[in-house]
């Protein structure tokens, strides 16, 4: 943790809602004129996408079947964890991006599915902000999560963040359906060792639950939709939280827990600036009062 340099990690598997996330966050930081520095979780991946499929085929040869981006071996855990450290000591740190597609690709003259080089991140930037797959990642070596100020986890239930991820890799990436499941059963091992553990770590976990039948996700025709859904919100701390501002606020919400409150799905968003606005105002009049100090 950091009282002059705040980072900020949102984590999700893919197919969670991080990036929808993430979304909310820029408005946040545009209202309350934050300049924020953002880091996408796969650009700490160790292999592009040429390199990424080669790997897995050896990885085949060789009768490994769990080989997938949530482990060790397909990412730079130590850069990440280095990046934040650096980022909290000093406010800066070094980074790259990967280049998801053509669109994104074409600023930097590169083939989509490849990284742009290692450069420093932009001076007097007032916090960090991170959205992929390792924000909150604790291990054996490697403590990414001790670095953060505010970590929040994005984990729909199993089936709809399978439902999810079925959908966007068919529609926007053109994968058929075996290959997803092929790559979530690939995953399964990682994800059980690597993903589920961050979630203890998050200071709020963001939880959605359909309300409709999804109990086989890879026939679903359409995602369930916000309104078909509710919204888990769990506080790892719940000290210094409003809570009955947050129910007068949220309607039709009730608390089913000590730090758990369950609202309509299609309140995530106005939850999210009602959580996250004062505790971002917080960190910010505390990175500034050190500074000044």
């Amino acid at each position: 943790m950091s009282r002059k340099h705040p980072i900020i990690s949102v984590t999700g598997s893919s197919g969670a809602g991080t990036t929808s996330v993430m979304r909310t966050f820029e408005q946040i930081f545009r209202r309350e004129g934050v300049n924020a520095a953002y880091v996408e979780g796969d650009s700490f991946h160790r292999y592009d996408r040429a390199e990424m499929k080669a790997a897995m085929a050896e990885a085949h040869a060789r009768a490994d079947h769990t080989f997938s981006h949530f482990g060790p071996e397909a990412n730079l855990f130590d850069q990440l964890e280095e990046l934040f450290r650096t980022y909290g000591e000093t406010g800066t740190g070094k980074i790259r991006k990967y280049l998801h597609d053509e669109v994104e690709a074409a600023p930097y003259d590169q083939e989509p599915g490849t990284f742009t080089p290692w450069e420093s991140l932009p001076p007097d930037t007032d916090l960090l902000f991170y959205e992929g797959l390792h924000g909150a990642l604790v291990t054996d070596t490697v403590d990414v999560a001790g670095h953060g100020d505010l970590r929040i986890g994005v984990v729909p239930v199993l089936n709809l963040e399978w439902i999810q991820k079925l959908h966007r890799d068919k529609v926007t990436r053109g994968y058929t359906a075996e290959a997803v499941t092929e790559t979530i059963l690939r995953r399964m091992p990682d994800y059980v060792n690597y993903m589920c553990p961050q979630f203890s770590h998050t200071d709020v976990n963001f939880q959605r639950v359909p309300i409709v039948d999804t109990s086989n996700p890879f026939i679903a025709r359409t995602i369930p939709a916000a309104d078909e859904s509710m919204l888990i919100i769990r506080f790892r701390d719940p000290h210094g939280i409003d809570f009955p501002y947050l129910l007068a606020m949220l309607h039709d919400s009730f608390m089913s827990r000590p730090n758990t409150i369950v609202c309509p799905g299609g309140k995530m968003d106005l939850a999210m600036q009602l959580i996250f606005t004062p505790m971002i105002m917080r960190l910010m009049e505390r990175s500034r009062a050190e500074l000044a100090g």
